[in-house]
């Protein structure tokens, strides 16, 4: 045990010698001995999230009460800039438009905390890379609409996750690779738009399965995706 602890000092001594765990201005043996101290108790204070001690977000100048707002609807407001991430902390929300806006950058993964959404709508703006994976944590979602940006990259395969969902629109984006079979778990859907993307392989039997069973209109599917194999005949 003692030559154990010999080893951790020199290693912090080493690793961690440009911090001053002391605060007292000089980095010396002190400021290791601190340091390996609070590794031994666990003394070092715990990394806050996102929305530890918030009651409100601002967003686009306007404040929301965490605990008391359930709907935002700021469609064709004008909005530029990102998605704040904070967006994430409104986990009252069950309706959240921000549709037919100027908004750039990526979905934050923050949405995926939002699990009260039973409507979601980003549709028409400008957002570009990947779906975020946590959209899978919505499963109370019944809408969703990402159609017309910029998003790149596969499906998740999460979104299959979302079964009770009635519509779901992806057209008019970027995304690339095959359609995730999982889509064939939302047996409620009425509305399935993948159109005008840059999908490859085959449709999946699962998805077939879904188009026929719900009876859901294949070009919606096929038009615009070129390397999109048919295989539901």
């Amino acid at each position: 045990m003692k030559y154990g602890l010999i080893i951790l000092i020199l290693t912090l001594s080493w690793g961690f010698g440009q911090c001053d765990a002391n605060g007292d201005g000089d980095l010396d043996v002190l400021d290791v001995v601190v340091e390996v101290n609070c590794i031994l108790t666990d003394c070092w204070e715990p990394e806050l999230s996102l929305c530890d001690g918030l009651t409100e977000v601002e967003l686009w100048g306007e404040w929301y009460d965490i605990g008391t707002t359930t709907s935002i609807d700021l469609g064709g407001q004008g909005l530029t800039g990102s998605i704040p991430p904070e967006i994430g902390c409104l986990t009252n929300l069950t309706y959240l438009s921000l549709s037919s806006n100027q908004l750039t950058g990526e979905i934050p993964s923050e949405i995926g905390n939002l699990t009260n959404l039973t409507w979601l709508q980003l549709q028409f703006n400008q957002l570009s890379g990947e779906i975020p994976s946590e959209i899978g944590n919505l499963t109370n979602l019944t809408y969703l609409d990402l159609s017309t940006n910029q998003l790149t990259g596969e499906i998740p395969s999460e979104i299959g996750n979302l079964t009770n969902l009635t519509y779901l629109s992806l057209l008019f984006n970027l995304l690339t690779g095959e359609i995730p079979p999982e889509i064939g778990n939302l047996t409620n859907l009425t509305f399935l738009r993948l159109n005008d993307n840059q999908l490859t392989g085959e449709i999946p039997p699962e998805v077939c399965d879904l188009i026929e069973n719900n009876n859901l209109h294949m070009p919606y599917i096929l038009e615009g995706n070129e390397n999109l194999i048919n295989t539901c005949e």
